[in-house]
Formats: structure tokens, sequence, C-alpha cells
């Protein structure tokens, strides 16, 4: 992956990444919003130093790192990725709480249409925001998101210095463990028939 200039991050401000999502998923992964990074070279969490792809593969969903340009890979092992806001921003603190709260109405009818059984939402004050739900915290929710169970995850942002690599590992395994306690993986094969 090539690095983007900074021209390139300008001019990525207010783009769009495209989701990965297909039917029945076992966990639709839910960023916040796109980095300009990201926008930039057109992968989720590529910007580095963001901590995703590692914890995913600490947290036990995939057998080895993979790297953003990879992400398409996720939707064979019953994965995906959205973000609550699509629009790429410098940083998460340049949404409004609106925008928040509407990108959850939007998340709610993607999950209406492609049915997964459960939405992991990286990062516990957008969630907060978006749901109205200022007490949450990280681990499972009590309520459901159009049926879909739903688990609260520390934002894998570098920035988040609250929780660090082994904690997120931590986190990324104990949603593992409860998603697949509930259904077992599906095969690749399911999914591409779906």
């Amino acid at each position: 992956m090539t690095r983007p200039s900074k021209a390139d991050l300008l001019a990525a401000a207010d783009r769009r990444l495209p989701d990965l999502i297909a039917p029945g998923l076992t966990i639709l992964f839910c960023g916040i919003n796109p980095g300009l990074y990201s926008a930039a070279v057109g992968h989720h969490f590529a910007r580095p130093g963001n901590r995703f792809w590692p914890a995913l593969h600490a947290g036990g969903f995939t057998d080895r790192l993979f790297s953003p340009e990879e992400g398409i890979e996720l939707l064979a092992l019953g994965y995906g990725l959205t973000n609550i806001v699509p629009r790429a921003t410098a940083g998460a603190a340049e949404l409004t709480a609106d925008e928040l709260r509407a990108g959850a109405e939007a998340l709610g009818g993607k999950v209406r249409l492609h049915r997964p059984r459960w939405v992991a939402i990286l990062g516990i004050g957008a969630y907060r925001t978006a749901f109205g739900r200022p007490r949450a915290a990280l681990g499972r929710q009590e309520e459901r998101l159009e049926g879909a169970r739903i688990w609260l995850l520390p934002s894998p942002s570098g920035l988040n210095a609250h929780h660090q690599p082994k904690d997120l590992a931590v986190a990324f395994r104990e949603l593992r463990q409860a998603a697949h306690r509930s259904h077992p993986e599906p095969k690749a094969r399911d999914l591409l028939d779906a």
C-alpha cells in the first residue's frame, strides 16, 4: 500500500469507505468513522498504528495478521466492516452528536437488511452518544439492534491510550468466545451461497 501524501490526506476529507458486508455474518465490526488515512488508501483501519488488525488476530478471529488491503477476506470468515458515520475526518472529535445519532439509525438499517448475529461497536464514547446510552460499559450490551446482539469494544485507534494492545486482545477474545458459544463458525461456502 502506497503511503498517502499530505495532499492525499487533505483530499480524503468527507470521503466514504465502502462497507464490507454480506448477509448472515457472525459479527459486523463497526468503527466510529474512517480516518483520512483510511479514506485516502481505500481500506478500513489502514493508518499505521491502528490496532484493529493486530487485535483481530490476537483475539483469535484470524489465523494470521491481516493487512488492511485484505479486509475483503473477512467476509469468508463471517465478519464484516462498517462505520457509524461514513464520512472521513481527521479525528472522531469532528463528528457532531447529531451525526452519530443519524449514523446509529443508518446502522440499524444495515443490520435489518443483512442480519448479522452480532454488531461490535469500536468506541465507547461514540456508542454512548449515538445510541443514547450514557452509562454503557465495555462488553455485551443488554439491548439489541434490529435483533442483533451488541458488543462494545474499545476504539483500536493508536490515539486511545486507555487500552493497550494486550487489553484489546482480551476484549476481542471475549467477544469471539461469546459469539461462537451462541453460534458455531459458519463455513466460507455457506456465506458465499447466502
